[in-house]
């Protein structure tokens, strides 16, 4: 028995990708939903949604662990975010293309965990790489793959 077809989140707060994502989106007819603290440009595109949140920390990030659902696609570079929703059985990718699954989460989180340490305590000054074509290109590409995924696994 087919499923729903899956839907588009994305964490807009300074995602370098919205583009990308409503591109992709169009392509395979699935609503994308960018969820934020505000700044978004409305659309007059009844599959593209804004979702502005209240300005409180994790606000986003619970709406949409509130909203996906299982074989929903999710984009992100929140490391907790992506954790909670691979733990709803979510497709989850970075900004620069990295999927996130239950084999990857736990070190990613580890990851996040050491840098942050090393941040506070003054071993890291916590510089972030640029963001390139390539990480965006790399980008497109998997979210390209996690639509195809997550659509096969809606039919059936």
């Amino acid at each position: 028995m087919p499923q729903q077809p899956p839907k588009i989140y994305v964490d807009a707060d300074a995602c370098p990708v919205k583009d990308e994502a409503i591109k992709v989106a169009e392509r395979h007819g699935l609503v994308v939903t960018f969820v934020s603290n505000g700044g978004l440009r409305p659309s007059r595109d009844p599959m593209i949604r804004n979702v502005v949140v209240p300005k409180s920390a994790d606000a986003a990030d619970d709406w949409i662990v509130e909203n996906a659902r299982e074989n929903d696609i999710v984009i992100t570079a929140d490391i907790p975010l992506a954790a909670r929703t691979v733990a709803l059985g979510a497709h989850v990718i970075g900004m620069t293309g990295k999927p996130f699954t239950t084999e990857s989460i736990g070190m990613a989180v580890a990851m996040r965990d050491l840098k942050q340490h090393l941040r506070e305590t003054g071993e890291s000054k916590g510089y972030n790489a640029g963001f390139t074509p390539r990480d965006r290109s790399a980008f497109l590409s998997a979210l390209d793959q996690a639509v195809r995924r997550a659509l096969r696994t809606a039919e059936g």
